[in-house]
């Protein structure tokens, strides 16, 4: 039984679903301002990851993961506090739908490189405004909520238990925490915005009870969580920055509206960091996919290398660390393909029979400890003993959950320059001219290129980075 960290209790918990042989996940999903980099991918990576660990295990998931295409205030300091999607759309010359429709298609593209399995639905918050004015609606009327002058604010103090998740308490909550500006006409300066008066500039609003305007971020996914898996969901994923106040607030919300917990199980993803320090444009170390394809590696690369850590670890990205995963992503691929092409059978000599599938599932199950898994694949690997189509096909089973695609084998490309080296020593070979062709056998493989001359002619294949 899979068991993952609640960010809730602070425990490793087993994920029991309400409804037997079936977990209803709700994940947070992108803003679609902008390319998503490679820390949000690895924050999608983990809910895919429990996912397939629970439908290794004969579980169906009823995965929902929303797409915020309507914006929201920001804590990021480039755009000073103002709604992403205007600001995207006011830089790049487009309507905030353009922006939205542009970066959504890009994040399905992504998600799809990275080999995660899709949802069964990416609601668009700008679809459901009109849920989210209800909810709030029944929150000022159950006196959780209050209006001043067309902003609607949910009261915290109405919430008992705003806090738990994110261990804050309303009395250490500083003014201003939120980075925008303080509105000193709030009851608590803790109290956040489910609705807000449209100012005369604002390009993206909608009419509602209290005038026109727009929705708070919070209220988004308590909307669109509860109408698409209803009042009890058994896990909820999202990053580490989600925890406080997004999260908070969306508990605060939802639990108030329905009179009891609606999420089991909080499961939250750790930061990635670039150079040492929190992924972003300021810092100038963010990065997407466009920038992992331009250096020449694959997105399952990618995720090999956000494998070789646990989900809540912080990790430090560097271009090295996804090159060697790279290198270690072609080499399984190639051993697999030549495990599936042996004649022998598969059924292993009894001293061999180690257990490797139940060790691979433990790992998993022990809140997704893919390092430990990855572990067991590379010791089931060098075993000798296990017939090579035994190897295929438990790694072939344990790709179910990895996702790495480990049944196709990597096309290798020579760098630039060798296949000109190449051609030039079968010339000197057909030359007789063994210096030449030995000297540029050496020059091949200081650029990662090793050659075999056979009766078919030559072959090479990369043996790793230049000059290794």
């Amino acid at each position: 039984m899979l068991q993952l960290t609640n960010t809730l209790s602070r425990t490793k918990e087993p994920v029991r679903p309400r409804t037997p042989g079936l977990v209803r996940m709700y994940s947070c999903g992108p803003t679609v301002y902008r390319y998503m980099h490679v820390g949000n991918l690895r924050t999608f990576l983990m809910a895919d990851l429990a996912r397939r660990a629970l439908e290794a295990s004969g579980v169906e998931v009823d995965q929902v993961q929303n797409i915020t295409d309507v914006g929201h205030m920001t804590d990021e300091e480039f755009d000073r506090g103002e709604d992403k999607m205007l600001v995207s759309a006011r830089l790049e010359d487009k309507t905030p739908a353009e922006i939205a429709a542009y970066y959504t298609e890009h994040f399905l593209a992504d998600a799809t490189a990275m080999n995660l399995r899709p949802a069964r639905a990416y609601p668009r918050a700008s679809a459901w405004v009109p849920q989210m004015i209800d909810l709030a609606a029944r929150l000022l009327e159950r006196g959780n909520a209050y209006e001043i002058d067309g902003d609607l604010y949910f009261a915290v103090e109405s919430f008992p238990g705003y806090g738990r998740l994110s261990r804050n308490s309303l009395d250490r909550l500083r003014a201003g925490h939120r980075l925008e500006e303080v509105d000193q006409r709030k009851r608590h300066h803790a109290d956040f915005a489910l609705w807000k008066r449209a100012g005369p500039g604002r390009i993206v609003k909608w009419d509602s009870p209290w005038g026109t305007g727009f929705p708070g971020w919070h209220i988004e996914c308590s909307a669109m969580s509860l109408g698409e898996l209803g009042e009890y969901i058994d896990v909820h994923t999202g990053g580490v920055d989600n925890v406080f106040p997004h999260h908070e607030d969306e508990i605060a919300q939802s639990e108030s509206v329905v009179g009891h917990p609606v999420v089991t199980t909080w499961v939250h993803g750790e930061h990635l960091l670039a150079e040492g320090r929190k992924m972003s444009k300021s810092a100038g170390n963010f990065y997407d996919l466009r920038d992992v394809a331009a250096r020449g590696h694959s997105p399952l690369a990618l995720r090999l290398l956000f494998l070789q850590a646990r989900y809540r670890t912080q990790v430090n990205f560097t271009w090295e660390a996804l090159a060697g995963a790279e290198r270690a992503l072609q080499r399984l691929r190639a051993r697999v393909a030549a495990w599936s092409k042996d004649p022998r059978p598969a059924d292993p000599p009894a001293p061999a029979r180690d257990g490797y599938g139940e060790r691979f599932r433990a790992a998993v199950e022990d809140d997704l400890d893919t390092p430990r898994a990855l572990a067991v694949l590379a010791e089931m690997e060098g075993d000798d003993r296990l017939p090579p189509a035994t190897r295929w096909r438990s790694a072939l089973a344990f790709d179910q959950v990895l996702g790495l695609d480990l049944g196709r084998e990597a096309p290798q490309t020579l760098p630039r320059g060798a296949e000109e080296l190449i051609a030039r020593r079968e010339a000197a070979r057909a030359d007789r001219d063994w210096a030449t062709a030995d000297r540029l056998r050496e020059e091949l493989a200081r650029m990662g290129v090793e050659v075999a001359d056979t009766r078919e002619g030559t072959t090479w294949r990369r043996t790793g980075e230049p000059g290794h």
